[in-house]
């Protein structure tokens, strides 16, 4: 390497170094107030959420003038991994009229959000900068699954689950408590998806072998799971003089039954 070459990667990486540490910022937090490099840039407000016993909190970030820039709540309708330590939080940007999922350690929750909202430079001269907002949003912004909670129609569970043909509903103790639908066949498979009353898909679930078939396979939406389940109908084939009967009645009546039983239905 020639000596000119040498020098020139020496500058290179000297620059990228000094960059480095010029983009690190040293963030305080004192009586509510957060500091970056020293100069004091907005107030947090921290508020017990009464609805889960005080375990967690909202923040509001006020600037020094007392405009409410932020607030973030628990967002309680994302699931979180196994071993997950963070809560979802969901931020609005009141200034910018933006919206975005990010998360914060269970540990130090405020002190966390102080450190995101000091690093992220987008606090200036009392303000929001919408460009910082932006590059906040698409830097730290999470896409976590959605967590599905739903109350199940209130009858007797102990009732036999009936297959409505006609209508293609569920019926446990003369209450109907949810849908079926036939959405897909092939030469080998047929698959359905059962709803509530209300519309909302609880599981789709598809099996060979009709009404004989020996198992079938589940995706429950609640939980995300998908297992293959053995199936024991004690029937044999629904023939085509059976007026308006759906061929696979017992089938289906032996996963309604699976989904009642493990709560999905």
């Amino acid at each position: 390497m020639t000596k000119s070459k040498a020098l020139f990667t020496f500058l290179a990486l000297l620059l990228f170094i000094s960059s480095t540490y010029a983009q690190k910022v040293k963030v305080d937090y004192k009586s509510n107030i957060i500091s970056v490099d020293g100069k004091e840039i907005a107030k947090v407000v921290k508020i017990k959420d009464k609805e889960n016993f005080g375990l967690t909190s909202t923040f509001e970030l006020l600037s020094l003038s007392g405009e409410k820039l932020i607030i973030a709540v628990v967002a309680t309708d994302f699931t979180s991994e196994d071993g997950n330590a963070d809560f979802y939080y969901r931020f609005s940007f009141l200034p910018t009229k933006q919206t975005g999922i990010f998360s914060l350690g269970k540990l130090s929750t405020e002190k966390n959000f102080v450190k995101l909202i000091g690093e992220s430079g987008m606090v200036v001269d009392n303000m929001l900068d919408e460009a910082k907002v932006n590059e906040f949003l698409a830097k730290k912004g999470k896409n976590p699954k959605v967590e599905i909670s739903y109350d199940l129609v209130r009858r007797n569970q102990m009732g036999k689950a009936l297959i409505k043909d006609q209508t293609k509903e569920i019926d446990q103790g003369n209450v109907i408590i949810g849908m079926f639908e036939h959405i897909g066949r092939t030469p080998d498979m047929d698959t359905y998806r059962f709803k509530l009353p209300s519309g909302l898909v609880v599981a789709t679930a598809s099996f060979s072998g009709g009404n004989e078939g020996k198992n079938f396979r589940v995706s429950t939406n609640k939980d995300r799971v998908t297992r293959t389940i053995p199936m024991k109908t004690g029937y044999g084939k629904v023939f085509a003089a059976s007026e308006g009967m759906d061929s696979n009645r017992y089938a289906l009546e032996f996963i309604a039954h699976w989904l009642i039983n493990n709560g999905y239905l």
